[in-house]
């Protein structure tokens, strides 16, 4: 599946990057616009994929240590659990934060209606 995804990204970006290559001369503003998004797209993909890997990894960590803390002293897997849970939720967070950050380079981009108008999806 997420070989099926990560293909039809690429497809996505190679299809925008041909619309930027074949406009006209006199639309400069619409080509600088169409790169700035596809910029963006790219960019918000990196990021977000970085910050996916750093939180696995993180979380894996945590969870490592957690674990092997309980098998070294079960009598304190309660206080364990509970700073691992409040751990993972700030881990976690990071990667939201930085969804939300790709979200807003994709969606909330200056140039977006420009990029809409030449694609032909608003009126």
């Amino acid at each position: 599946m997420s070989k099926k995804v990560g293909f039809l990204t690429v497809l996505l970006v190679l299809g925008l990057s041909t619309l930027a290559l074949a406009a006209e001369a006199e639309s400069a503003e619409k080509v600088a616009g169409l790169q700035f998004f596809i910029y963006s797209a790219v960019a918000a993909g990196f990021g977000i994929a970085i910050a996916a890997f750093g939180t696995g990894l993180g979380q894996g960590m945590a969870i490592k240590s957690s674990v092997e803390g309980v098998a070294r002293n079960p009598e304190a897997s309660g206080k364990i659990t509970v700073t691992m849970m409040i751990g993972l939720a700030m881990i976690e967070s990071l990667c939201i934060y930085a969804l939300v950050i790709a979200l807003i380079l994709i969606y909330a981009n200056p140039v977006s209606s420009l990029i809409q108008g030449f694609i032909g999806l608003a009126h």
